[in-house]
């Protein structure tokens, strides 16, 4: 039998395929508990089940493009969260959303789309143009912008070449391994400038680690959104809904 809530309802099992990178997937762990806490109250906490993968050989999968044999790996770790209980599946990094569709139909269990949570604000705070900021996967490949936009109505711009590059870097060499560096808080402040002066109305944080780089409640020449705060409201939203 599930777990109950104050409301009288089952609490959802909600599966996290994680560890893209842990640094991110624990502060999205504790993101959705606090978020259970707050809503009921005591001493509630979040129903989940997590994998948490080796990040290395999805990564170099990533950079090879073998994305069929990544989501293979999810797909299958994603059955066995179905197997331990789960009724739907968070992907605990945005890149590998590349690979949602795959996913779904390797688990047979719903994906709770970073791209659609992420949208849903943007579009609630008016926003039409944004700044995204993300993995050179992300930022490069088609899946992020053209859902964002063909669902949600919401154009999607990046940093240049060189732009890209560096936030590509930071995030791989730096955020994944646990460092920030007050430098790379101001580079990221710099490619947020820029996407403003392209018009951008707002700045995604569109890879899960860059919210610990930069917070959302900091200065910045546009306004923040945190995919992995919005994912993890999402969540909370569906294991309560």
């Amino acid at each position: 039998m599930g777990a109950t809530h104050d409301a009288g309802g089952r609490m959802k099992t909600l599966g996290i395929l994680g560890g893209m990178s842990w640094e991110s997937t624990q502060h999205l762990y504790a993101l959705i508990n606090r978020g259970v806490a707050a809503r009921l109250g005591g001493l509630h906490s979040a129903q989940l089940v997590l994998h948490s993968v080796d990040f290395a050989p999805i990564a170099a999968m990533q950079v090879a493009g073998e994305w069929a044999a990544a989501a293979a790996q999810l797909g299958a770790a994603g059955a066995g969260l179905k197997r331990a209980g789960a009724e739907a599946l968070l992907i605990a990094t945005n890149t590998m959303h590349l690979v949602a569709t795959e996913v779904e139909r390797a688990a047979g269990l719903p994906v709770l789309h970073i791209v659609d949570a992420t949208a849903e604000a943007l579009r609630a705070a008016g926003v039409r143009r944004a700044g995204l900021l993300a993995t050179r996967f992300t930022m490069e490949q088609g899946f992020y912008r053209e859902r964002m936009w063909e669902r949600f109505g919401v154009e999607v711009i990046t940093p240049d070449e060189a732009g890209r590059t560096e936030v590509h870097r930071l995030i791989y060499e730096e955020l994944c391994r646990g460092c920030f560096e007050p430098a790379s808080r101001e580079a990221l402040r710099g490619q947020i400038a820029a996407l403003a002066d392209r018009g951008a109305q707002a700045a995604i944080l569109g890879c899960t680690e860059l919210g610990l780089l930069l917070p959302r409640t900091s200065p910045a020449a546009l306004p923040l959104f945190d995919s992995t705060e919005l994912q993890a409201r999402a969540a909370v939203d569906w294991m309560l809904g």
